[in-house]
């Protein structure tokens, strides 16, 4: 080797060794914003839903989906949050994310009285991440995030109901079921709605959907608050957990972007 290639090759092997002693991606190089999903989505999906406001991931924020969702116009999804119900003054709000779909808010809950669990369906139109952003009174997100693999399509096909008309007869019908959780130590009110969900991306079909659900006690005060958006699945079916002693009378109050209301009482 004569000397100028040997001293090309030294300082090539020079750089690598450097760039070996660098350790990790600087966080100015990681596209993703430290998710530990590695979503390309996430830092937009950030600025769009939390801003400039401090937020972690963390462990405490569970979301459960399926491995695999054969139906991609029903998954299921659980949210728990109970693990911070003690930090940062309480929980505010939980607010549900899909990181690659069209629409890509779900729901927006406010447990209020209730334990910070809810239970759903949503649409999912490609594998995705599905978030759990939960917010505290100190004013911190606390993320959980889950990946759910997804036969795809959810978002862009009608609803069976749709398909066959029988919409218009089942319009914001409500069905409800209270029952001890011995378990968990609470109340567990699971709730169906009967109602299309429309998208808005299917042709001909405007988005038509169920906006806004409250529960409320004999007294009028409100146990939970819940904004729902177009992801969530038709017909939607709907689980919280109330504290053991929520017993007696209450109220759901609702409406969809039409205007259509819901106004029914629930014996528990």
């Amino acid at each position: 080797m004569n000397r100028s290639m040997h001293r090309r090759a030294f300082v090539g092997w020079g750089v690598f060794t450097t760039l070996l002693s660098a350790g990790p991606l600087r966080a100015a190089d990681d596209h993703t914003g430290g998710d530990p999903l590695g979503s390309m989505q996430w830092p937009g999906l950030r600025r769009q839903f939390i801003g400039q406001a401090p937020m972690a991931f963390s462990d405490q924020v569970v979301v459960k989906g399926p491995a695999f969702a054969d139906d991609a116009m029903n998954v299921p999804i659980l949210v728990d949050a109970r693990a911070l119900a003690g930090i940062g003054g309480g929980i505010r709000r939980i607010r549900v994310v899909a990181d690659r779909n069209p629409v890509r808010e779900v729901l927006d809950f406010e447990p209020l009285r209730s334990l910070p669990v809810l239970a759903f369906r949503l649409r999912l139109e490609q594998a995705s991440p599905v978030r759990a952003l939960v917010q505290t009174a100190d004013g911190r997100w606390h993320v959980g995030s889950a990946w759910v693999q997804a036969a795809g399509g959810g978002c862009t096909v009608p609803g069976t109901t749709r398909a066959d008309g029988s919409w218009s007869q089942t319009l914001n019908q409500v069905q409800a079921r209270f029952f001890s959780n011995v378990l968990e130590g609470s109340r567990r009110l699971r709730l169906r709605v009967m109602h299309p969900m429309d998208t808005g991306l299917v042709a001909g079909i405007p988005a038509f959907y169920l906006e806004h659900l409250e529960l409320l006690d004999a007294a009028g005060q409100a146990w939970w608050k819940l904004g729902l958006h177009e992801p969530v699945s038709e017909n939607p079916i709907i689980t919280f957990e109330l504290p053991a002693g929520a017993l007696g009378n209450f109220r759901l109050t609702g409406r969809d972007n039409n205007g259509n209301r819901i106004d029914v009482e629930l014996v528990s």
